[in-house]
């Protein structure tokens, strides 16, 4: 018996990564694209959507409707902090797998979504980054940081970004954390004569974020230890580079139970 496509809905897919999503899932003969959810269907340019539009895909403003007259398999989410665990729970409520590429769950979140998760018997992932290669950073770094524990972490993304620090950087941090007991670093004396200049307090060490027209996505963990550095480093240029790793994630959150933080659990 041949097996069924799975069924996906996309979430912001009029934004510049939604966009990316639409096209890989109609790329792909084992994936199924059964609705596109905007954030104003009816101002969203004609051009955006056209792949969708296309196939006779629905798009509409409404994401449970969509749950709801499409029964999907999996949600892809890329849309703002704001609703990012408003629409998991959404998702998760129609039994729906949620694959969320939107940042801002909180821990107390995370615990809710997966207990939510495991009473409906379904797998989730919340990610914030589904790049190969930051995954690999991240796992570097954490592997670093047992030899070397003198750690910052500086983060560049685009002007637009709403949230700071990326959600790759705290991922990196939480990896690091994990292996690397509170150090707290730099001189004891030393004083911040410009309010943030040493950047953001986490376990001991920094993370600071640039914000500046131009850049796309890029991160560089830096380690200290006496007379050497090392540096890992990771740029993303354009948003393509991000669809393997969905990809793989639409397809591996169908054997899951409960909700996964972190695509690195996807790729081991």
């Amino acid at each position: 018996m041949e097996q069924a496509n799975i069924r996906v809905a996309v979430a912001g897919a009029s934004g510049r990564m939604g966009r990316e999503v639409v096209k890989m899932v109609l790329a792909d003969p084992e994936l199924e694209l059964v609705a596109a959810v905007a954030r104003s269907a009816k101002q969203t340019d004609a051009g955006t959507l056209v792949g969708a539009e296309a196939c006779g895909i629905p798009v509409t403003d409404d994401l449970e409707l969509a749950l709801v007259e499409s029964r999907p398999d999996v949600l892809v989410d890329f849309t703002t902090p704001q609703s990012a665990a408003a629409h998991t729970r959404l998702a998760i409520k129609h039994k729906v797998r949620p694959v969320m590429g939107t940042t801002g769950f909180t821990p107390q979140d995370i615990e809710e979504l997966d207990k939510l998760c495991k009473e409906s018997g379904i797998g989730g992932l919340i990610a914030p980054n589904f790049s190969i290669g930051a995954i690999l950073m991240m796992k570097f770094a954490a592997q670093a940081a047992k030899y070397m524990p003198h750690v910052e972490i500086i983060e560049y993304h685009g002007d637009q970004k709403l949230d700071a620090p990326s959600g790759t950087s705290v991922k990196t941090a939480e990896m690091i954390s994990q292996v690397r007991g509170e150090l707290r670093q730099g001189n004891p004396k030393e004083e911040e004569t410009i309010e943030g200049a040493r950047g953001g307090y986490y376990d001991g060490f920094r993370i600071h974020s640039v914000r500046l027209p131009g850049i796309f996505a890029q991160q560089e963990v830096v380690f200290g230890d006496f007379g050497q550095t090392l540096k890992i480093r990771h740029d993303s240029y354009e948003r393509a580079g991000y669809m393997p790793g969905v990809n793989v994630a639409v397809k591996k959150v169908m054997t899951y139970e409960g909700l996964i933080y972190g695509f690195e659990h996807f790729i081991d």
